[in-house]
Formats: C-alpha cells, sequence, structure tokens
C-alpha cells in the first residue's frame, strides 16, 4: 500500500491495526545518500564504524520508509502480508518550525531514479516528521502563544505573530501612515456595509503586524483578522470579517485547536515509528545498521557519541532486531548462501534444500503482482520471506513441522545483532553485550608514498605469504597476514623501512585510545515496551543503559503510551548495492592472489560459531 500526506490519516488506524495484530514486523529505507565522511574499511572497530556512520550518513535524507506486518494464521497454516511503502520529506510545518537541511549523493539519485523512485512524489507529497524535540519545542511555543492571547482577551486575530509580543501599539512609520490610514478607512466602510468579508491587498510581514495592532487598537472587536495563503502560496493577505467578543472567542478557540491539529499532523511519519516501538515486536532488516540509524535520528533522539549508549538507545525503543543479512552469513546458512544482497539470498532461499511458505496478502489489501526491487515496502516483504524460510529451515534440525515464530530458543542466536559490512573479523554489533574483540596480532598499520599501488604493499608483503589490504587513504592501509604466524618475523623485518613505516595495529591504535570520555548518566527503570509475545518487558538498568537526561525524557514521553495499551495476540555484494550505490563508495580492498580460495577467506574472517 503506498502512502503519502494525501491519504496518510485515512490509514493510519489500519496500519495501527496491522502492527498490533502481527506476529513479527520488517522495515527497510532508502536514503538520498550513504556515506560523507571517512571511508569505512575491514578493520574498523564497533566503536570506529559507528562514529564513521553517525559523522558521515545521517545529514542524507530519509525518502521512502517500507513495513511490512507478517502475522501467522495457524488454522490456515499460512502468513498474511500486509506491505506500507511510505513516502517521506520533512516540510516546515510554519516560520518556527525545523527547516531541513540535506546532503544528496549523485550516485544514490541515480540508482534509485534508475529503479523508479518517483522524487516528484517525495517531495511534493511525502509525509512530513518532527522529532520528539522539535515536536515539544513547538508545543512550547503555541503553549506560550495562547498564554499570550490569553492575557490580551479578546482574541481579536488570528494569530499572536502579527501583534506585539507584550500588546503595546507599534508605531506606525511616517513612510506607512498613508498605507495604513488607507487600510483604516476600507475597514470602516466594511463596517458599515452589508458585505461579511473584506479581503486586503496582499502585503509584507511588517505591514501586516502595523495592520493587525492599529486595527486592534481602533475597531477592539469590532472585526476579526484572519492571515491567509494566496493561490499557490505566492503571497500572503489579511480577511477582516464583522464579529463581537463572543464570537471572537469563539474563533480564537477554533484557531487554537486548529493549530494544535496542525502540530499534530506536522508529527506524521513519527506516529508510525513510534507505534513500532510501542509494539514491542520483533523488527527484522536487511542490512539494517544504517536503517536503524537513521530511524533514530530522524525520528526519535540524537545519536549519542558512545556506542554503548546507542546500544542503550536502541534496546530502549526496539527491543529484539534481527538482520537477515548477518543471519545468511551465519551457520547453517553460510554454507548455503554464496551471496547475501537481499535480491540473490530470496532466490537462493527459493531452492532446495529450503522450502517456501505459503504466505498471502488480504484480499481487500494492494499486494506485489510483480518484482518492485528498493521500493522500501518491496524490499520490506522481501525481507520477510528471507526470514520466514531461513526460520523454518532450523525448525528441521529440531524435526519441527510448524514455523518458527518471534520467542522460539532457535532464532536467539540472531537477536540484537546488526551486520557490521566489509569488517574482516567483527561480523556484527551486540546490541545485548559487549562487541568481539579478536587478536589483530597479524595486523599491521603501514603509511607509504601516495605513489604507492596494491601493488607495491603486495611485493613488500610477499615473502610473507597472502595478505589482505584494507585502504585507508591513499598513503595509508591496514594489512593483514594470512599465514597468522609470521607476523613476528614480519614485522622484525619491515619495521625500519626507508620510504615507509609499519605498525603493529595495537601500536598504532593505542595514541588513538580516547581518555577522560564523560561517564554517561544512569538511566530509570520505567520503560514499558512488550516482547514479541504481547508481554511486558522488565527493563533494568543493565538494559537500559546510560542516556542524557533529555533522551531519558523524551523515551519516557514516547512511551508511556504503551502502559494503557491491552496486549494483543501474535501467534555478497556490499551495502552500496543494498540501498543503491552500486561504484562511488567502492572500498579498495584487494587480495594478494587471485587464486585465494573460501579456506584462505575464512583464514582472514574468523567467525564465532553462534549456533
Amino acid at each position: 500500500m503506498e502512502i503519502t500526506r494525501h491519504n496518510f490519516k485515512q490509514v493510519i488506524d489500519q496500519v495501527s491495526e496491522a502492527v498490533d495484530g502481527a506476529s513479527f514486523l520488517c522495515i527497510d529505507g532508502e536514503f538520498t545518500g550513504l556515506n560523507n565522511g571517512p571511508a569505512l574499511h575491514g578493520f574498523d572497530t564497533p566503536q570506529e564504524r559507528y562514529d564513521k556512520l553517525r559523522k558521515g550518513s545521517l545529514d542524507f535524507l530519509f525518502v521512502q520508509f517500507g513495513l511490512c506486518a507478517f502475522k501467522y494464521e495457524t488454522e490456515e497454516s499460512r502468513f498474511v502480508a500486509r506491505p506500507f511503502n511510505f513516502y517521506i520529506f520533512p516540510r516546515p510545518l510554519n516560520r518556527n518550525a525545523p527547516d531541513c537541511r540535506f546532503l544528496c549523493q549523485a550516485s544514490s539519485l541515480h540508482f534509485l531514479a534508475s529503479q523508479g523512485m518517483d522524487f516528484n512524489k517525495v517531495f511534493r507529497d511525502g509525509i512530513p516528521y518532527l522529532s520528539p524535540v522539535d515536536e515539544q519545542q513547538m508545543r512550547d511555543t503555541l503553549d506560550q502563544k495562547h498564554a499570550t492571547q490569553q492575557l490580551n482577551s479578546p482574541p481579536f486575530t488570528s494569530g499572536s505573530s502579527h501583534t506585539s509580543d507584550s500588546g503595546r501599539t507599534i508605531q506606525v512609520p511616517a513612510e506607512h501612515k498613508d498605507f495604513i490610514q488607507q487600510t483604516l478607512t476600507r475597514i470602516q466602510s466594511f463596517i458599515d456595509s452589508e458585505e461579511e468579508t473584506l479581503q486586503l491587498e496582499p502585503c509584507n510581514a511588517y505591514l501586516r503586524k502595523l495592520i493587525y495592532s492599529t486595527v486592534k487598537n481602533k475597531f477592539s472587536s469590532s472585526v476579526y483578522l484572519e492571515t491567509k495563503v494566496g493561490e499557490q502560496n505566492q503571497h500572503y493577505f489579511i480577511e477582516a470579517s464583522k464579529a463581537n467578543e463572543e464570537l471572537l472567542k469563539k474563533r480564537g478557540k477554533e484557531k487554537r485547536q486548529q493549530e494544535l491539529d496542525e502540530l499534530d499532523d506536522a508529527v506524521g511519519m513519527s506516529k508510525i515509528i513510534r507505534m513500532i516501538c510501542q509494539s514491542g515486536k520483533l523488527v527484522i532488516g536487511h542490512n539494517m545498521l544504517l536503517d536503524v540509524l537513521h530511524l533514530l535520528h530522524k525520528f526519535s533522539y540524537p545519536l549519542p557519541q558512545e556506542i554503548d549508549e546507542f546500544k542503550s538507545l536502541v534496546n530502549c525503543l526496539f527491543p529484539r532486531l534481527l538482520d537477515t543479512k548477518l543471519m545468511a552469513s551465519m551457520h547453517p546458512f553460510k554454507e548455503l548462501v554464496s551471496n547475501t544482497t537481499l535480491g540473490d539470498l530470496e532466490a537462493t532461499l527459493g531452492k532446495e534444500p529450503f522450502k517456501v511458505p505459503v504466505i498471502v496478502f488480504p484480499e481487500d489489501f494492494p499486494g506485489y503482482k510483480t518484482a518492485q526491487e528498493h521500493q522500501a515496502g518491496y524490499d520490506a516483504y522481501m525481507t520477510g520471506r528471507c526470514f520466514i524460510i531461513m526460520a523454518n529451515y532450523l525448525g528441521t534440525f529440531k524435526s519441527q513441522s510448524k514455523p518458527v515464530l518471534p520467542g522460539s530458543a532457535l532464532l536467539e542466536p540472531f537477536v540484537n545483532k546488526l551486520y557490521l559490512m566489509r569488517v574482516q573479523d567483527i561480523p556484527y554489533i551486540n546490541l545485548a553485550g559487549q562487541d568481539l574483540k579478536p587478536n589483530r596480532d597479524h595486523v599491521f598499520h603501514v603509511t607509504f608514498p601516495k605513489e604507492w599501488k596494491s601493488n607495491d604493499l603486495y611485493q613488500l608483503f610477499r615473502p610473507f605469504g597472502p595478505i589482505y589490504i584494507a585502504w585507508i587513504d591513499d598513503k595509508s592501509a591496514f594489512v593483514a597476514l594470512t599465514k597468522k604466524d609470521q607476523s613476528d618475523l614480519a614485522y622484525k623485518m619491515l619495521c625500519e623501512g626507508v620510504s615507509y613505516r609499519v605498525r603493529r595495529y595495537g601500536d598504532h591504535k593505542e595514541p588513538h585510545a580516547s581518555h577522560g570520555r564523560k561517564r554517561p548518566l544512569s538511566f530509570p527503570e520505567t520503560i514499558p515496551p512488550r516482547n514479541g509475545e504481547g508481554k511486558r518487558l522488565k527493563v533494568t538498568s543493565s538494559d537500559v543503559g546510560r542516556v542524557s537526561p533529555v533522551t531519558q525524557r523524551c523515551i519516557t514521553t514516547i512511551l508511556e503510551e504503551a502502559e494503557d495499551k491491552p496486549p494483543t495476540e501474535a501467534g555478497e555484494e556490499e551495502e552500496e548495492e543494498e540501498h543503491g550505490d552500486e561504484d562511488g563508495d567502492e572500498m579498495k580492498e584487494e587480495i594478494l592472489e587471485e587464486k585465494t580460495n573460501e579456506s584462505t577467506q575464512a583464514q582472514l574472517f574468523e567467525e564465532p560459531e553462534a549456533w
């Protein structure tokens, strides 16, 4: 189902019903770019990778969000899928609202356009959104404005932005006195006539403010002024209508309610994200780290600097996440899946030894008759298909005929782990605990002349066997030995170079270790999300972690609605290809020998047993 700002109000209840009744939820996002910061390389630590994405990716725009709710129907032994495709654009509500600046990456836009993305629909019909912080600031502004109007009762105008904050008379400059006098004369003639309304000539904001002030002083509650927008939002004008004190109070109350309703509309897409957070359901994505970062940053809270605080924030809002790209890269699937990009993965899972389940769309619900890859709603649906097939395959090891649903112990090794693209020895960020800290004694940091190419590094390390190169920039790289037992000899022979410098990985990292970081604040144990079965999760300080007081207050505000909500029953390519950038950020990663086989790769990438 395609959703824009024009039908958002009509379908939001339908989305809520689908989320509440779902066994699990799948998500996907499309962005105007991927990375504007330092290059990602194969030996980033989780903190370093998080820093790079936080600083280099979040200024891109989130233009499309896909949500697919899957519900298992026991009697029919089938899954019912309800996919939603949201177009998103942060249109400012008024002059006091945030006016978003964002980046675009040409390769990403070109890719999305080639896949059928309608950017006119994005910018013209996209659903607006406000973060909790922005929403609260705008509510505070409205409260202050309404309080000022009450002090200057009876209400006279459609908004206090056109009157002085203190209610004082604004002095009319000499150059505008004729204009104001002509306006007052027109309004007096209007009051004496039988006409119901009078439209004044369009003018700038300052002149409108003068009109509001002088008309109020002269005519008191005999006339009501309201600023309106002309055709195609090209100009503003004032419309005058006859009134009395009782009518002015009524219109003032209606105007205040209208402003609150407009603010509620401006919250827009954030309501859907909050809905997902409050459900407590298992949320599934494919290569979803960037999706999660954008969801938090755009619709929830500013991302903290420390990855541990990021994990705490994720655990508060999305208590159970699962990444199908990571799942497909781990035992027992890594032996059966050669390429984990979403389209190739779905094709592989459609063959033996896997079995395709029965998945249907409701009769009155628009589904997908043909493939629509890289449309967020369709990719979310495909992610759900892949999850169901892989989950059911796990069940065959236990001779389980029924589908494996969220809550099953078979899925726990994959829960709350986010896939790390291209990192050689740390396959995921562990949201539920400490990240892996592999031994990197066989990894060296090498600096060299700008003219050096990959072949120069190959020749330098040739005596010590095959190597893996992770370029940092054009004058430095990490080099990993496949034959780890050669690391001491390699360092002894190469550390004293003339035109290059070789340092052990640990010696290079030690000077860059952070010192004196502030200790994060503790978080109250009051968050009420629910687990996949609709039950409340007991949140402890170890689960919630440590975030700032502002974030604490905002999280509590958003999730407190879940307290009163009744539980529901609910029965290789790389990241650029996943999100649309095939070439722009291609990393300079190469293996010394062209015939490096899978066993050599396995030596470079020692993945811990997780299932």
